[in-house]
């Protein structure tokens, strides 16, 4: 979700529009286009809920084979965790970091780094969506 070449003036922006309007941003992130396609196409519904990771842990992992997909459906994969957990979780809320990288801040203060555990779960399998969701959840 970096997107270097926009330079730091626009970082500035999306950390702006995410204080003026959070509900926007956070409609922006859940998009995960690639990821809703590819659960589409297996059947997978994706309603935003933790159900839903469950049911993308099950799917059989073919992106896993083309090197073009893997790291945009991993992106894609760390958007959704982190779309169902501030969806579901008490006062989890997105928070851009000044390198522009998306990440959700839990009531209690810690940042989870939901790309990057997306990306780790595209390429492995490991750990479950499900999984982080529940680690997650409890805190």
């Amino acid at each position: 979700m970096n997107i270097p070449f926009l330079g730091h003036r626009h970082k500035k922006d999306v950390r702006t529009a995410l204080a003026a309007d959070p509900e926007a941003v956070a409609a922006l992130l859940s998009e995960c286009e690639l990821l809703r396609s590819q659960a589409a196409q297996a059947g997978v519904r994706l309603d935003d809920t933790p159900a839903s990771l469950e049911a993308l842990d099950q799917m059989v992992p073919r992106w896993r084979d083309d090197a073009e997909i893997l790291p945009w459906l991993g992106n894609d994969a760390g958007l959704y965790l982190g779309t169902v957990v501030v969806r579901t979780v008490t006062g989890a809320v997105w928070r851009i970091r000044p390198d522009g990288e998306p990440v959700v801040l839990l009531a209690s203060g810690r940042e989870v780094e939901v790309v990057a555990a997306g990306q780790e779960w595209a390429a492995s399998g490991a750990p479950e969506l499900s999984q982080l969701y529940a680690e997650i959840a409890e805190t």
